[in-house]
């Protein structure tokens, strides 16, 4: 540590300016960020993309000495010194005990090399032994935390078992400020079994969360990769009001009130992760039905490398999102990744020098230095009321969550006509179907082709397990059914099952896209008001890549299998080429 004595003084904005390509007017701008959202420098600098995190670390580890991970997980940890350290100070402090030297030093992980406050607490919590301080990125500390200090020692049926027996505990007064789940200490068996699932289906990667009343039982499911499984088995049917009140108090609802749908958030945190829980119920046969759809508060999920785009369709991407001006429509079925392809659109383009505002309903992803605005039709607030109020706000980028409506629509057209640039959604099948929508709309077909710059369609397939997956060599006619013609033998994958992906065979999802561009050929086309089939042989024509052919694409390199592409995309007589 003494390396690291003699250099706190340079100071982190100096390390950073002196050694790394960060300029004084970016750094300006960081400074500004963290007075505004809090937090760490380093997070503020790595939010903002001037820097990414591992390579601030290699500078910081350079200037001060310091050995620095590159990659850093549970299996880095020690067991035995780590139960000697609190997880609120681990977790405060992200910091994990991974070794003993041979001169008795305590080897720690940590990713704040200027936390020295947290290093002297270290010698004493372990008897005064000298603290050697290792560098690793703080994503991989605090995942390693949480798993190090996960308390998964009950299961969620033997929390069932104790609610049976007592069961009328109701959560306890809710704190403005959210508390760890894996940090509680409340053993009421209702409120651990709720607990329990929420935190279960976390691990599980779930979007959703059901519970369905049913005449004698109740049954849980959760939804992962867009599919329904259950993970434990059913609920006593006594349960019931008790569950639902839980939750209810936990969203702010009115829990006497079991005639009418209910609509409430809760904000949680689990895992060391926020998370925005929207929670609805519905009156059913027997009981309430309660659906929650877990939200992370996390920006990490929007990088555009990760969401399944060509290099081609990437670079083009890229370069319609920094247009100054004109609409770009993303279209699919709900649940295909739109929202998540538009706020990783805007988080690319996100810097100091605009002004981007969103109209969404409800606002799902919260982006940092954004102007956000939820649509409330019980007030007025509609899209087309907000949208008309934004564009006096003089932003350079607008978000529509969706172009529902002609009124909507229209407004859109103009503000790209007048210099913003309009990001939205619209509901068709292909990228060629949203032109001739919005003719049917009602909007004027010279009006469509003189501010559409592009339509991109997208869906989600689940992704291959690799832990299980196995290749094989399909027949011609399997492959020509997503559109590859094969010369010879070709190798893909299909899905198998294990434990890791809950014997699916896939684990995870990712996009497959239909980008296309509106040139001269195609904005003549528009303005002849011809049909979506048209428009769409000309887009293939100019080089445009369909749903299928690109689904195909991902079927060749292993990520998903020809079963998935078929399920999720149309026969559109295209082909994916030779091989």
């Amino acid at each position: 540590m003494s390396a690291a004595a003699n250099n706190t003084s340079l100071g982190l904005r100096e390390v950073l300016l002196r050694t790394t390509r960060l300029d004084l007017s970016q750094l300006q701008q960081a400074v500004e960020h963290q007075s505004t959202n809090g937090g760490r420098l380093v997070d503020s600098v790595v939010d903002l993309g001037f820097l990414g995190e591992e390579e601030v670390l290699e500078a910081l580890g350079n200037q001060l000495g310091l050995p620095v991970h590159g990659t850093f997980a549970i299996h880095d940890v020690d067991e035995e010194l780590t139960a000697r350290l609190p997880i609120g100070f681990a977790k405060t402090h992200g910091v994990l005990p991974c070794g003993i030297r041979e001169d008795g030093a305590v080897r720690v992980v940590l990713s704040d090399p200027f936390d020295t406050s947290c290093v002297d607490d270290l010698r004493l919590l372990f008897d005064g032994s000298e603290i050697a301080t290792e560098l690793a990125p703080r994503r991989a500390v605090m995942a390693a935390i949480n798993e190090a200090y996960d308390r998964g020692g009950s299961s969620i049926d033997d929390i069932v078992e104790g609610a049976t027996e007592d069961f009328s505990a109701i959560a306890s007064e809710i704190s403005a400020e959210p508390q760890d789940l894996l940090e509680s200490s409340d053993d009421a068996p209702i409120i651990r079994l709720v607990d329990s699932l929420l935190q279960q289906a976390v691990k599980d990667r779930a979007s959703d969360i059901h519970i369905e009343p049913f005449e004698r039982d109740i049954r849980v499911r959760f939804r992962s990769d867009d599919m329904l499984y259950e993970p434990v088995s059913t609920l006593p049917k006594a349960l019931l009001p008790s569950i639902v009140s839980r939750i209810k108090i936990l969203a702010g609802l009115d829990i006497a009130e079991k005639r009418v749908p209910q609509d409430g958030r809760i904000r949680l945190k689990i895992a060391g992760r926020d998370y925005d829980v929207r929670l609805s119920t519905v009156p059913v046969a027997h009981g309430e039905r309660l659906v929650l759809r877990l939200l992370p508060r996390t920006t990490d999920m929007l990088d555009l490398e990760r969401l399944g785009f060509s290099p081609e369709q990437l670079e083009v991407w890229e370069r319609l999102i920094r247009r100054p001006h004109g609409i770009v429509l993303v279209t699919g079925p709900t649940g295909s990744g739109k929202t998540t392809t538009l706020y990783g659109a805007l988080a690319k383009v996100n810097r100091g020098d605009q002004n981007i505002i969103t109209i969404d309903d409800p606002v799902e992803i919260q982006l940092p230095g954004v102007g956000q605005i939820e649509v409330n039709n019980k007030v007025g607030l509609t899209f087309a009321n907000a949208l008309r109020s934004v564009l006096r706000q003089d932003p350079n980028i607008v978000l529509v969550g969706e172009i529902r409506d002609l009124e909507t629509a229209e407004i859109a057209i103009q503000a790209s006509l007048t210099g913003h640039l309009v990001f939205s959604t619209i509901h068709t099948n292909d990228a060629p179907s949203a032109v001739t929508r919005l003719v049917d709309m009602g909007v004027e077909p010279y009006l469509v082709a003189s501010s559409l710059v592009a339509v991109l369609a997208q869906r989600l397939v689940r992704v291959l397990c690799t832990e299980c997956r196995e290749a094989y060599t399909p027949t011609p006619e399997a492959l020509a059914e997503v559109g590859i013609r094969a010369n010879g033998p070709v190798t893909v994958y299909r899905a198998t099952g294990c434990a890791t992906c809950h014997d699916s065979g896939y684990r995870g999802r990712v996009g497959i896209f239909e980008l296309m561009v509106v040139d001269d050929a195609i904005r003549d086309q528009i303005t002849q008001t011809l049909d979506a089939k048209s428009i769409k042989r000309t887009a293939v024509a100019g080089g445009m890549s369909t749903l299928r052919a690109d689904g195909a694409r991902k079927v060749i390199d292993g990520t998903t299998s020809i079963e998935e592409v078929l399920r999720t995309s149309e026969d559109e007589g295209v082909s994916a080429g030779a091989l």
